[in-house]
């Protein structure tokens, strides 16, 4: 009997080992490799636990779309190392595999932004604007100033806020399938990728839930995407406000980018200096725009927006 009990022990034991022997050795592969579904041109790259998530998805998804021999999985893998670096090599990039800035922006980049077809398909449509507001987490496509469409949007988390701003669609595509759904239309925001896309959590329509793009219920950017034609505006507000009511006053000047040159620019333009939109890229015209505000209150035309400009544009005490 004591015998019987011991040799059910020992197996018993074994087969403990052995499990935990497994269950460690899968724990690396069934956990993956760095999740990364951030959307500020994030660097991807091979590792001997492969890198996952949505960005790389996109990354994917844009190569197949361009004809590419891939299938999307979301695992940067030796694959998509080698297809990234045939990319690289025929954009006159340096063929590494490594997914950095510069293969984000060829990667995005509008082949109609500018050209003849893009401004055709937009006079054929009339004047298209969508405004997307993240307090009411709805979208609404005017067209010569009459509402066409809304439909309720996810927007970015308080950690990875949707870009507020005034944009254009510069990309559109079909079928990128996972966490982008049936249709994506990419934005021109400079300091990273955002856009309009479809879904596959339609429970987070609604709320908010992204890394900064805008998500829809497939059903409805389905309907949505053929009424958007290339380079249609697009204005990301915060209810209907484009300045927040305080900000932490950094120093911007040619060359800044990022969220806080939107809020500058918003301010010029709700007090009339008019330039180009309020884009997040702080060029020559948005310096003209500051140096002439800035002669309009008696300071010095520097240009520079520092701490004098701010509160002589009313956005801090």
């Amino acid at each position: 009997m004591l015998r019987r009990f011991l040799s059910i022990l020992c197996l018993s034991v074994l087969l403990f080992s052995s499990f935990c022997i497994n269950v460690a050795l899968a724990g690396p592969t069934s956990a993956g490799g760095l999740i990364i579904d951030n959307t500020d041109y994030p660097t991807l790259y091979l590792t001997e636990t492969p890198i996952q998530g949505e960005a790389v998805w996109m990354v994917q998804a844009r190569l197949k779309e361009m004809g590419y021999d891939i299938e999307p999985n979301g695992i940067y893998d030796q694959v998509t190392t080698n297809t990234v670096s045939m990319f690289q090599l025929s954009y006159g990039l340096k063929a590494d595999g490594v997914v950095n800035e510069a293969v984000w922006t060829a990667l995005l980049a509008s082949d109609k932004q500018d050209s003849f077809c893009a401004a055709a398909e937009q006079e054929k449509q009339g004047r298209m604007l969508i405004v997307i507001d993240v307090a009411t987490r709805n979208l609404v496509l005017y067209e010569d100033d009459q509402e066409v469409c809304r439909y309720p949007v996810a927007v970015g988390k308080a950690k990875t806020p949707s870009p507020i701003g005034e944009w254009k669609v510069i990309h559109k595509s079909v079928g990128w399938g996972n966490g982008f759904g049936s249709r994506w239309m990419g934005l021109n925001v400079p300091w990273g990728i955002y856009g309009i896309h479809g879904t596959n959590k339609p429970g987070s329509i609604g709320t908010y839930a992204s890394h900064g793009c805008i998500r829809m219920f497939n059903r409805d950017v389905e309907k949505l995407y053929p009424l958007v034609p290339w380079g249609c505006r697009v204005k990301i507000v915060n209810d209907g406000k484009m300045v927040p009511e305080t900000i932490n006053p950094v120093e911007l000047k040619i060359k800044s980018s990022g969220q806080k040159v939107v809020y500058v620019q918003s301010r010029l333009k709700e007090l009339g200096v008019e330039f180009d939109g309020a884009d997040g890229k702080f060029g020559h015209m948005t310096e003209l725009a500051v140096k002439y505000f800035q002669v309009w209150h008696n300071l010095e035309p520097t240009g520079v927006v520092n701490e004098e400009t701010y509160q002589a544009l009313g956005m801090i005490e």
